[in-house]
């Protein structure tokens, strides 16, 4: 240590101006520590792997407002010496030969979400509602934004989606409610956070390039459900994924803290779940075990699949935490249309609909999409990263009338149908053909029947062949554009 000043003990009114923090990573969270810090006093050291233009225009800032960077390849190799605290962006493994440096020189380790909840203004903390997942987080943040502020309160979405957690909480105008969406990379690096609830929506195969070893997918659950521990008021967890009620039950909350469950079926006391087409609350009312509270109906959700609906269960649990009002749950979630590529409804072509779902980059995501729909066709592939599909097509094969493949791992989608579905017909549009989301689409129509839909679900990243989900999405939506206008 190059100070006496330990940073475990600092807040947003600390002695940053004695501390040398080394903060990793350039992106969103990293510029939004660096920036915070040095505001604070802190004298910052920004190291980062990336050096497009968009790095070095930050770089470049930050420089200004008087940090040291270092940028490029090789800029994470080695940490500095003299470093007392490092401030890690969620990309980086724990592997990353900074972080492992760190760990052996005895330097604490925090993330950014770490790092806000820590400089949360004293007198205006706010309440911390955080989700996490493996699929279905941002929704359900934004959701829960839309909900606190149907009932008046100051609320914002923020840390995965949204404003970066540090930047939140250090606008000059207080929050009364944090809706901070938390990856497990971002949970990885936490070490007191303490919110007023917390849900873990579900947890399936994903992000296994960044967990590695044997134990990697329990590794990934166990970050997951560090989102429980110091819970003060309510673990809210799905009835269906049995995994989440048991990371409740492992995790150390504060005591009168208590475990919600969110369900699609009918509730029991101390759940939120559905009877007869309207959502309903169980759980945050004073004879829970003998009433219930209507919260709206499947109608008032901008859809009815399955997946929505649950996301929307666990957004209206969190807020009845807080006492958002039922009137307001209502408006807040009649209010919410889904971002892009997020079952968007693309409209029909020849009484075939056509669905962009290209953010289902897993096969869990891809199979709570499928299950909306039936019959439908499935354009599915791209980069599984380590997944298997045997399970999703035994669960929806029956649905489906016919495949398209694309990507370079649909190899991998082709060998589970044969083996589950053999009767499915299967198109694969090979990489390096000329117009090849057009291929695609023209391949869906060929397969499909009036009334069927026609569902973009990949259940794979997109990096093989596109920028991003969201330009694999717009691909399909521009190729059902123009199928139409034929």
């Amino acid at each position: 240590m190059s100070t006496a000043v330990r940073p475990e003990g600092l807040g947003r009114y600390g002695e940053w101006d004695r501390v040398r923090v080394v903060v990793l990573g350039i992106g969103v969270s990293g510029f939004a520590a660096a920036d915070s810090l040095l505001h604070l006093g802190a004298h910052v050291t920004v190291l980062a792997e990336g050096a497009g233009d968009a790095q070095r225009e930050k770089a470049e800032l930050l420089e200004v407002l008087g940090a040291t960077v270092r940028i490029g390849p090789g800029a994470t190799a080695a940490l500095p010496t003299d470093a007392d605290l490092v401030v890690t962006s969620p990309g980086l493994p724990p592997t990353a030969p900074a972080l492992v440096a760190a760990g052996r020189g005895g330097v604490p380790v925090w993330g950014e979400v770490e790092l806000a909840w820590r400089l949360r203004d004293p007198e205006h903390p706010g309440e911390w509602l955080c989700v996490t997942g493996t699929n279905g987080k941002t929704t359900t943040v934004q959701m829960l934004e839309a909900v606190v502020r149907a009932s008046g309160l100051v609320g914002v979405a923020c840390g995965n989606v949204g404003l970066a957690a540090v930047e939140a909480v250090m606008d000059p105008t207080p929050y009364a409610v944090y809706a901070v969406e938390l990856s497990s990379f971002q949970l990885h690096y936490t070490h007191s956070l303490s919110p007023w609830a917390a849900a873990v929506l579900n947890v399936a195969e994903d992000h296994l390039d960044w967990y590695s070893g044997p134990h990697a997918m329990a590794d990934y659950a166990a970050d997951k459900g560090r989102v429980y521990e110091r819970v003060r008021s309510a673990c809210v967890y799905n009835v269906a994924d049995p995994l989440t009620e048991r990371l409740v039950r492992a995790a150390d909350v504060v005591e009168g803290a208590r475990a919600v469950g969110f369900t699609l079926g009918t509730p029991e006391p101390s759940m939120v779940g559905v009877v007869d087409d309207v959502l309903a609350d169980r759980a945050f009312l004073e004879d829970r075990r003998h009433s219930a509270l209507e919260l709206c109906t499947v109608a008032d959700l901008a859809s009815p699949a399955p997946h929505l609906v649950a996301n929307a269960l666990a957004a209206a649990a969190l807020a009845r935490s807080v006492g958002v009002p039922p009137a307001a749950v209502r408006d807040g979630l009649r209010s919410f249309t889904p971002g892009g590529h997020r079952i968007a409804d693309l409209g029909t072509v020849a009484g075939v609909r056509y669905v962009d779902d290209s953010k289902a980059t897993n096969p869990a995501a891809a199979t709570s999409s499928l299950q909306a729909y039936e019959p439908v066709v499935w354009v599915a592939g791209g980069l599984a990263k380590g997944a298997r599909f045997d399970d999703l097509v035994s669960a929806v094969g029956h649905r489906l009338r016919g495949v398209v493949l694309l990507g370079r791992d649909r190899a991998v989608i082709a060998e589970a149908l044969a083996r589950h579905a053999p009767d499915v017909p299967v198109i694969e549009v090979v990489a390096g053909e000329t117009g090849v989301m057009d291929r695609v689409v023209e391949a869906g129509a060929q397969l499909a029947q009036p009334g069927d839909t026609v569902l973009l679900a990949p259940g794979c990243a997109s990096m093989d062949m596109f920028a991003n989900y969201g330009a694999r999405g717009d691909a399909f939506a521009e190729s059902v554009r123009r199928l139409r206008d034929r």
